[in-house]
């Protein structure tokens, strides 16, 4: 007789509620905005974009196109165009600035979904002559048995899978081709509804290679999930909100290939306890237990040296990440630990450049931020109300008036004490590794990895993903306005924005550098197929061998 687990029921149930809905055919059609509200979406872009968007000028410059003034055009046909039409033209207008933190937010119909599909697409080889092969297949995704980690795709829909993926990034985010190359691919099987449209197609149709080298082509429906965020995410109405450098479409996707790829852990991610096993089956059992697994693991590599795995700074305590990131370097070898950011879609800013300290000696400088100059962030800094967020650019704002100066003057969002409060934790070298994929926090944390001096910064691709700034959700925003001569109304039907208010300069050796477009760059490394399937051992051996020699 065999009895049920009633936790393996709670896994089945949540996982259960997860999947919102079978196809997107099934996902219900976004609201009706007429033609008033969207005159009036329109008009609170071009307010908060014209007056608050830190990169503008910068965008400006580097597209030779003017957001500000394709929305003002939008506005003249918004009421003539269809539902569908005028949300693809003001995410058209806001893709085209290359920045992932500055997105149009739809209606509320999609809100919190990731369309899916049950496999993951990785690229290995130099930019000019990558291969694709399929990585991780979600458990029953399909009944071809040939379809399996390992296997080479071709074609997606009949496009060869390269032109496919290029195809894709000239509508993704990202400054440089191999920011965009690798968000587009990612994107073939993952995407954030909150922030781009759905697929235009319900199903795909995948052509490839099989390991014995036979080509079969086999069919795969978009579903859609919703991966939450875990219980110790920012919080929506804290004051760390306002210090948050992330990917918000990118964190939704982390969440989901979790979600699809191990189901039992996303499900309990709350029940994590550090003196019990990891529930990571399929995974090996040799990662170290944390109740902080969403953005935290750790394991040694040999008898010497260590991996810790930075998933996200998505956190909303940094002085818990510090003290469990503290607990897990304590259990690994002292010979030299690899610190790995690949994907990390960025988080609290606070809880990136305090975790600098724990590997050096040096003293961390942290990264610096400013405003844009211009009359609306003179009025929210002069405001009362924002007094302790933003009064200390204040004055250097309003000096901008007579000097003519574009940015007000570049100040920590981390105290410098605080980056340097607890001091060097692991003994041992250290080295860093990050993609393009690394976003955000994350290339902050990498800005000040190189910057201070703590060790090698080995780069897959040419740099992290360039996404130099603070961002607010237009809630944050409107509260940032109330009571002032400009504050803006609630925006129709759940649509809102995020937007860059804060732009980051580097400090240290970078000084006076912008991270946005640029990213961080470091020792060039190109994925192998072992690594893909393997474990990650020739990028692991590479970044060993740069512990040794010191």
């Amino acid at each position: 007789m065999t009895t049920t687990d009633p936790r393996d029921a709670r896994v089945r149930r949540l996982l259960a509620e997860a999947v919102t809905a079978t196809t997107l055919a099934d996902v219900p059609a976004a609201a009706h905005l007429d033609g008033g509200e969207r005159l009036q979406v329109v008009d609170t872009l071009v307010t908060v974009l014209g007056g608050l968007y830190s990169h503008l000028p910068a965008k400006r410059a580097a597209y030779a196109s003017d957001p500000v003034q394709g929305l003002t055009l939008l506005r003249r046909r918004a009421v003539d165009l269809t539902d569908a039409e005028f949300h693809l033209a003001l995410t058209g207008i806001l893709t085209g600035l290359r920045d992932a933190h500055t997105r149009y937010v739809g209606p509320v119909a999609a809100r919190g979904q990731v369309a899916t599909l049950p496999f993951l697409i990785e690229a290995y080889g130099p930019d000019h002559e990558p291969h694709f092969l399929v990585t991780k297949v979600g458990p029953g995704a399909t009944t071809d048995r040939s379809f399996a980690p390992g296997v080479e795709v071709l074609a997606w829909n009949g496009v060869p899978i390269a032109r496919a993926v290029e195809v894709h990034a000239d509508r993704e985010t990202g400054g440089r081709p191999d920011a965009r190359r690798s968000r587009a691919l990612e994107s073939l099987t993952f995407r954030a509804l909150d922030y781009g449209p759905p697929p235009d197609e319900h199903w795909v149709v995948v052509e490839y290679r099989t390991r014995r080298g036979a080509t079969r082509e086999t069919r795969f429906d978009w579903t859609v999930v919703a991966p939450g965020r875990a219980e110790t995410a920012v919080g929506r109405a804290t004051r760390a909100a306002l210090k948050v450098a992330v990917d918000p479409a990118a964190d939704a996707v982390r969440r989901a290939k979790k979600l699809t790829f191990v189901p039992e852990l996303w499900a309990t991610e709350d029940e994590a306890d550090p003196a019990a096993p990891p529930p990571l089956s399929g995974v090996g059992t040799d990662w170290i237990p944390t109740p902080l697994q969403d953005v935290l693991a750790a394991r040694a590599l040999d008898a010497d040296h260590g991996l810790l795995r930075l998933w996200s700074f998505d956190v909303g305590d940094d002085a818990a990440y510090l003290d469990e990131m503290t607990r897990l370097l304590g259990l690994l070898p002292t010979g030299g630990v690899v610190v790995d950011l690949r994907g990390n879609p960025g988080g609290l800013v606070w809880a990136a450049e305090r975790a600098l300290q724990l590997f050096t000696d040096h003293p961390v400088v942290p990264t610096r931020f400013s405003l844009v100059a211009t009359p609306l962030t003179r009025l929210m800094a002069a405001s009362p109300f924002n007094r302790l967020e933003l009064e200390a650019w204040n004055g250097s704002l309003q000096d901008a008036v007579s000097t003519g100066e574009q940015y007000a003057q570049p100040l920590p969002l981390t105290d410098p004490a605080w980056c340097n409060d607890r001091g060097r934790v692991y003994p041992g070298p250290a080295v860093a590794v990050v993609d393009p994929n690394t976003y955000s926090s994350g290339d902050l944390f990498a800005a000040g990895w190189v910057d201070n001096d703590v060790g090698p910064l080995v780069a897959v691709g040419q740099a992290t993903g360039g996404g130099g700034a603070n961002v607010w959700t237009l809630s944050q925003v409107r509260d940032a306005l109330a009571g002032t001569e400009r504050a803006l109304p609630p925006m129709p039907a759940g649509t809102s924005l995020t937007v860059a208010v804060r732009r980051t300069i580097r400090s240290g050796r970078g000084d006076g550098i912008p991270v946005e477009d640029l990213g961080i760059a470091g020792v060039p490394y190109d994925m192998t197929r072992d690594d893909l399937l393997r474990g990650n051992v020739d990028l692991q051996a590479f970044c060993l061998g740069l512990l040794r020699a010191g």
